[in-house]
């Protein structure tokens, strides 16, 4: 029972919890988003030099749960640069990109000032936001969605609710929030599942649990509820199924937190492109097999990553 709350608790935790430089490929600048209550701040990354006719197709790039920055670093499990990787990559192939730190993380972290201010909402409202901004910026023709992890349905939320040319899901989760963790609780003790199970159906049904357990404060403390009651409203595949812009879904066979089957259902949503990347795990490097050695490459910062992955998502934008 401990080291199942453990790994509960780090999920959760995970759920809430620049200047202008350049090289010879590409020039990266600040792009803020100025929102109700403050700022989100991003980079830009644009190719140097001039396409055809001076315009480029963009990416927006939308990080995974927790502490998570918009390199793909976090707090918790270390540096390992993934999404800076993707953004240089696609930039090296003379596509735009931002990526930024979403509200409450990083040099955003002033946007929330308490925990329960946070809906997933939120951040679907924020990359809606994005979006029309990079519509509105001449140097982009054409605007695509790059979600990672739990960016994938924020980012898939995000599609289906606005005018984008494609959408690149990363390592999506195929369950809902709540049918994950229910599907995870149903191979525990019974003592578990006893307890949990009726605090995830009221949180699903959209009530708020009152008299935590002590020993279950870190999962369902009160600040963090109204959280997982946003998030539990989501399922992906209905998420997918209203996504009219062309759909690439992604999935590393070696990822630890996130299965094939996963990608699997989700490429049911609707007609898509499925790949499976052999030997790619979750934070879109090549790993061991080995769970101990494959989160090690979580905080390397010099592995590069997979490079069928850059193919892929370089020629799903430029069709």
């Amino acid at each position: 029972m401990n080291r199942f709350i453990f790994l509960l608790i780090v999920l959760l935790l995970f759920i809430v919890s620049t200047g202008c430089t350049s090289n010879k490929t590409f020039k990266e600048e600040d792009f803020n988003l100025d929102v109700n209550g403050g700022t989100i701040y991003g980079t830009l990354i644009i190719p140097n030099g001039e396409s055809g006719d001076g315009t480029y197709p963009v990416a927006l790039i939308h990080q995974g749960s927790g502490p998570t920055d918009r390199d793909g670093n976090s707090n918790i499990i270390g540096d390992n640069n993934s999404l800076k990787m993707l953004a240089e990559g696609l930039a090296e192939a003379g596509i735009a990109s931002v990526r930024y730190d979403k509200r409450g993380i990083a040099k955003s972290m002033d946007l929330i000032e308490k925990e329960e201010d946070l809906v997933f909402e939120d951040y679907i409202s924020d990359v809606k936001l994005w979006v029309s901004k990079l519509r509105d910026d001449s140097r982009f023709d054409r605007v695509f969605i790059i979600g990672h992890s739990e960016g994938a349905l924020i980012g898939g939320q995000a599609a289906a609710d606005s005018d984008v040319e494609g959408f690149v899901s990363i390592a999506g989760v195929g369950h809902s929030a709540y049918d994950t963790l229910i599907r995870q609780l149903s191979t525990q003790q019974k003592e578990i599942t006893d307890v949990t199970t009726p605090m995830l159906d009221q949180l699903k049904e959209g009530k708020l649990i009152e008299n935590v357990p002590q020993e279950l404060y870190s999962l369902f403390r009160p600040s963090v509820q109204p959280y997982m009651i946003s998030w539990f409203k989501y399922d992906p595949v209905e998420v997918y199924k209203n996504i009219s812009a062309p759909i690439l879904i992604l999935q590393g066979d070696n990822d630890i937190q996130v299965t094939v089957e996963d990608a699997e259902r989700l490429s049911t949503a609707k007609d898509s492109k499925l790949v499976i990347i052999k030997g790619m795990n979750h934070i879109l490097k090549n790993a061991p097999t080995d769970p101990e050695e494959n989160l090690k490459t979580y905080s390397d910062p010099d592995l590069p990553i997979n490079e069928e992955l850059m193919r892929e998502i370089i020629e799903f934008i430029n069709l």
